[in-house]
């Protein structure tokens, strides 16, 4: 069973920092680039971080305050968010994709259930 297991979200103040982890299962981890996206209300998902191969890339919205990482080891990427702000406020989604194809929400192979992002002012 291919399994993404998100946790780590949760409400915070605005400037403050969250680390969310997925925990990957039922497929060759280390064939996979993985990433996460969110999603507002009302807004389209937006891909704002992925790993693969130890490259790493962030969007523009995110840069500079956010780090992605992963245990291979342990089937596990990781998101540190700091310096959050309310507009980071949505459902952060980990998702997975086979290396070598771009990383964008409808190419994405297995997708987790998501974890909630609230960020008070």
């Amino acid at each position: 069973e291919v399994q993404l297991q998100a946790s780590g979200g949760g409400l915070v103040q605005a400037g403050g920092s969250l680390r969310l982890s997925c925990v990957a299962s039922g497929f060759p981890f280390d064939d996979y680039a993985l990433g996460w996206f969110r999603q507002a209300p009302g807004k389209n998902r937006e891909g704002i971080s992925c790993i693969s191969d130890g490259s790493t890339w962030y969007s523009e919205s995110v840069k500079g305050r956010f780090t992605i990482s992963s245990d291979n080891a342990r089937n596990t990427v990781y998101l540190q968010m700091n310096s959050l702000q309310p507009e980071d406020t949505a459902v952060y989604y980990c998702a997975a994709v086979h290396r070598g194809t771009y990383f964008r929400p409808e190419n994405m192979d297995y997708w987790g259930k998501g974890t909630q992002v609230t960020v008070s002012s």
